[in-house]
């Protein structure tokens, strides 16, 4: 009989169940993100410091990553349970060799009432210029790609390995042109590093196909440097675009959706805040992490993750490794950022906080 990941043993059902599941929260399980590899191509100073990831650092060997097998065992398994939503993150996950298999995999996993699942992709568009179609005809539905300036100086202090924002925009227009879309573009906006190009990236992206959207910069991982006096508020984000830019507040497109959306007043597109510091949405979150090697993550902010990878090579049989999921979701009581303002260092105190680059974004 298989364990669960804390040593308890686990009883076998009769098939994985589809049947949605709830935490102690009453949160179902919606989305699923999977980092397939824990390399990346950039630096970026609030994910991957080069002081920290240099020339020294060990990733991880390729036999301790999940193969597509396995990751497209654990969506299938996840996808009876609720999910809708499958993301493919890293690291940089377009540096994982043969990643259109796992898309073409995944793309095949029906719903239990038979809809197609939805397939999306994080990337730092360094590489989706040579990739974008390949992945389209895997089965790719959209991607949303990382560009925190469109200064070049900025751009390349911020990503520190001299990658050109050029680059990147012609990954953006190759990815719509074969339809990955709608695209969408996340800033990661940092005080004093990167927040005086916020109404030039909100001016540039107007009138676009494609949705840009500022994200407040988050205490993930213990190697970013994370100080609190360097969040820009998102209120403080939409306050300097409106003044230039009129905005109109629009509604949610679903329930759990992580960004509030802004429309510009004369119909020249929308834009969206990720607010997870200052307006915290704990209450709402559907999303499940499993990190490159297969360690199950229910929160961006946890410290301890459940050893799945384990179960998937000791013989453990669907229904087994079924209930295991389910269950680490019905325990579920995560909600970090609801606490973050006043009990952050006590939460965390002797604790290392898990990296942005190993469990995705």
């Amino acid at each position: 009989m298989a364990k669960h990941p804390n040593g308890t043993p686990v009883p076998a059902e009769r098939g994985p169940s589809p049947v949605a599941v709830t935490d102690s929260r009453n949160r179902q399980l919606r989305d699923f993100r999977i980092s397939v590899t824990d390399r990346c191509n950039f630096r970026c100073v609030y994910c991957m410091p080069k002081q920290i990831f240099g020339r020294d650092f060990e990733f991880m060997e390729r036999a301790d990553l999940l193969t597509f097998e396995e990751i497209t065992r654990l969506a299938r398994i996840a996808v009876a349970h609720g999910v809708e939503k499958i993301r493919l993150t890293g690291g940089e996950p377009l540096l994982r060799k043969g990643l259109e298999e796992l898309v073409r995999m995944l793309a095949a996993l029906r719903t239990p009432d038979g809809r197609e699942v939805d397939i999306a992709l994080t990337t730092n568009g360094s590489a989706l210029a040579v990739k974008a179609q390949s992945l389209k005809d895997a089965g790719l539905k959209r991607v949303t790609v990382s560009l925190d300036s469109l200064d070049d100086e900025t751009f390349k202090a911020v990503n520190d390995v001299d990658f050109p924002v050029a680059k990147v925009l012609a990954g953006i227009e190759a990815a719509h042109e074969v339809g990955l879309g709608p695209i969408k573009i996340d800033m990661v906006v940092k005080r004093g590093q990167n927040d005086q190009d916020i109404v030039p990236m909100a001016a540039h992206f107007k009138g676009s196909p494609y949705i840009l959207r500022f994200i407040e910069f988050m205490d993930v991982g213990s190697t970013n440097g994370w100080k609190m006096e360097e969040v820009v508020p998102s209120a403080e984000v939409i306050s300097a675009i409106n003044a230039e830019l009129p905005l109109v507040e629009v509604a949610a497109n679903y329930h759990g959706e992580t960004s509030a959306r802004w429309r510009y007043r004369d119909g020249g597109g929308e834009i969206g805040v990720i607010s997870s510091v200052t307006q915290s949405f704990c209450h709402s979150c559907t999303r499940v992490r499993v990190s490159t090697e297969g360690k199950l993550f229910t929160c961006l902010f946890a410290t301890d993750g459940h050893d799945l990878r384990a179960l998937l090579r000791g013989g453990c049989s669907d229904d087994e490794l079924s209930t295991v999921m389910a269950g680490i979701w019905r325990e579920r009581t995560d909600r970090y950022s609801e606490l973050r303002t006043a009990t952050t260092h006590e939460i965390r105190a002797g604790k290392k906080k898990i990296e942005m680059s190993y469990i995705g974004g």
